[in-house]
């Protein structure tokens, strides 16, 4: 994070100069002409087989005219690549004191030819998200008459609404290549309110940068005019930039790519910000837990005074859990909200009166009733870990996207996730784990990390009971139970649809594992709804799973991992493996089959470790009609870096080698008739 503790005048040589860059006229008004190299290149070395690159972005920021313009040119490099023609420019509406709107959409395509096509059509304004005072819009327009080997380029106007104002965020680095890219904030001077209305910002200004290495951002400031202080400017240009590395099992490194965060704020380091604006955020979340009268009543009612601590926090979460939670529903208008009681929910009480709220309300609920119950309890807030990184360099409470709890057991801190549906007690979703943001302490609050799940938490057992006949087609039950992580997504899965869809999902799940074209039936669901048990889905299924080759018969021994590709298919990797949480397989496969067949091999016993974080064992037995195959594979952690890489891989390769075991089936001589025997 860098912060701006003081500006330098320029010397006279720079001023002119800096004058004409500091005008608006400055933006790219007219449309860059391209050269012949833009116009035939069919490829671009650092990027084999991209769909498209960018040839040029701008984003330029005048805070004197509350707008952003926003100019970018893309060059079409494969069929794929032509789905940069849709263009969505995604924006909020009527977000506090403020809202954003994009307007001036120009745009063209230039064929290789040097064929000009410009846009003429009207974009359409689409609804993308709403939620309680927010709508989230998007401008959608299409480039016309786009194919391989153009150069599509666009440019517009976002707005911000008067007398408000946004720091920019540039983010440097795509999901495409970028040849090159030009940055400019010029920001207001103006004392500014913070829109959460609890201090002044002044025009302090801080920011994070994560550039490519010999990247510098250029700080200027224009001398003072008739008393008015000097504009200031930032710059940046950058080229050559990468895509974002998208890889399997690759971290969050997303919210790690190149960019610049900029932030009006008067703090000078993170600790000031994480200290003072924690204080601010523990006494708003306080405000709101209470715990009011009829939390306190509800506690009474619900727990005994002889209950233990932990027989009162399980009645506690219990009936928090019972609770509609509004995130995995929908959203109550305020309309709605009102006619329940003629106000919006503003404390725990009205969480409780209502018996709904979302995932941090229910959070908050469940600290208040157990504050009610006598105990010590603490909210803390983190970034989940499934898109984002908690980065304390960067100044923002926006990063933390959900509220936990910390209750002191017995004189042991312990996590708790009501605001997770179905997740249940003393566990968290596996995003939460190893999550890192703000807790509420004592004394204060301070920046914490939240512990992980073991391994053992997260399982699932899947079992196959078949009979097959000479032809090699089977019959019979699969069983799957989920555990942890695996039935908290299945359970939560059953909140965004019906039980019909939840049937289709689940049966396709199971039929992307099996081998092709098997039929698939779901039999049962059971415990759905019982959190704290396992989940267990049991379907019957019928196909062929067996090969003939000549006389023999092939059987897959894990028709489970059939169709698995390998995990780590290229040699070197720079990007530590990362996997989203630590878990449990275990496979159960029988096969029985007609007397008129017998064994002929198997696969043998085999187990491997690696590092005393990764193991997996394999067995088979068998009798004159069957064969069993055991799988069992660990994960111990969740994260590898590149060194370990290598040993990784090879622990993967093996045991993905013995995953695709076969069965080999012959016929058996008939039953009481001798080999040698003669008519």
């Amino acid at each position: 994070m860098k912060h701006l503790s003081g500006c330098r005048a320029l010397c006279p040589v720079f001023f002119a100069a800096l004058l004409i860059l500091s005008s608006p006229l400055a933006r790219a008004e007219q449309w860059i002409t391209p050269t012949p190299e833009e116009l035939s290149m069919t490829s671009q070395p650092e990027v084999p087989g991209a769909a498209a690159v960018y040839l040029y972005r701008e984003e330029i920021t005048e805070d004197k005219m509350h707008a952003m313009h926003v100019y970018e040119r893309l060059k079409v490099l494969t069929e794929s690549g032509k789905k940069y023609a849709n263009v969505e420019l995604g924006y909020s509406s009527s977000f506090d004191n403020g809202s954003i709107s994009i307007d001036e959409i120009q745009g063209r395509t230039i064929h290789p030819d040097g064929t000009i096509i410009p846009f003429t059509g009207k974009p359409y304004q689409k609804l993308v998200e709403k939620s309680q005072g927010t709508k989230y819009m998007a401008k959608v327009f299409t480039l016309p008459d786009v194919e391989v080997g153009s150069i599509i380029e666009y440019r517009y106007d976002q707005r911000l609404d008067d007398n408000f104002f946004m720091a920019p965020r540039w983010y440097i680095q795509s999901d495409l290549y970028t040849r090159k890219a030009h940055y400019v904030w010029r920001p207001t001077s103006k004392t500014l309110i913070s829109n959460d209305g609890h201090h002044n910002l002044t025009n302090a200004i801080a920011w994070t940068p994560i550039l490519p290495a010999g990247t510098e951002l250029q700080h200027t400031t224009m001398p003072a005019v008739d008393f008015n202080p000097g504009q200031q400017i930032f710059e940046l240009n950058v080229h050559d930039i990468p895509p974002v590395p998208n890889e399997d099992y690759m971290p969050p490194i997303s919210s790690l790519s190149y960019r610049v965060l900029f932030y009006y704020t008067p703090y000078r380091n993170s600790d000031d910000f994480w200290k003072n604006e924690g204080k601010y955020w523990s006494k708003m979340h306080d405000k709101f837990i209470g715990p009011g009268p009829g939390v306190e009543a509800a506690v009474k009612t619900l727990t005994l005074p002889t209950d233990t601590q932990e027989q009162k926090l399980r009645k506690l979460y219990a009936a928090v859990m019972q609770l509609e939670n509004t995130d995995f529903t929908r959203e109550h208008t305020n309309a709605e909200e009102k006619a329940d009681s003629g106000k919006p929910i503003r404390s725990t009480d009205d969480v409780w009166e209502r018996k709904r709220g979302s995932s941090d309300q229910l959070s908050d609920l469940f600290v208040a009733m157990v504050r009610a119950a006598g105990m010590k309890a603490y909210v803390a807030a983190v970034t989940n870990r499934d898109k984002n990184i908690f980065l304390p360099s960067y100044f923002s409470l926006g990063q933390l996207d959900d509220d936990l709890a910390i209750v002191n057991v017995d004189g042991k801190e312990q996590y708790f996730d009501p605001g997770s549906r179905f997740c249940p007690y003393g566990s968290l979703a596996w995003k939460h784990s190893f999550a890192e943001g703000l807790r509420q302490t004592d004394d204060g609050t301070t920046v914490a990390k939240v512990p992980g799940q073991p391994y053992t938490a997260s399982r699932i057992q899947r079992v196959g009971d078949l009979n097959m006949d000479v032809h090699g087609v089977a019959t019979g039950q699969i069983t799957m139970v989920y555990i942890g992580a695996p039935a908290l997504y299945w359970r939560q899965r059953s909140l965004k649809g019906d039980a019909t869809s939840l049937e289709h999902d689940l049966r396709t799940s199971v039929e992307d594992l099996l081998p092709a074209g098997m039929d698939v039936k779901v039999v049962s669901i059971d415990k759905l709804a019982d959190y704290e048990q396992p989940l267990r889905v049991s379907f019957m299924v019928h196909g062929e799973i067996g090969s003939s080759t000549g006389k023999r018969l092939i059987v897959p021994a894990d028709i489970f991992e059939v169709n698995a590709k390998p995990s780590f298919p290229h040699e070197k990797r720079e990007i530590p493996v990362y996997f989203d949480y630590a878990f449990v397989d275990q496979d159960a496969v029988r096969v029985s089959f007609p007397a008129s067949l017998k064994v002929e091999s198997m696969p043998t016993k085999d187990q491997l470790q690696f590092q005393n974080l990764a193991a997996y064992d394999i067995s088979t037995a068998s009798t004159p009609t069957s064969v069993t195959f055991r799988r069992n594979y660990s994960l111990g952690t969740i994260i590898f870096l590149p060194n370990e890489y290598t040993g990784l891989r090879s622990f993967y390769s093996k045991m993905e080698t013995d995953n695709q075991g076969s069965i080999v089936l012959i016929s058996a001589p008939a039953s009481g008739v001798s080999a040698g025997a003669a008519n």
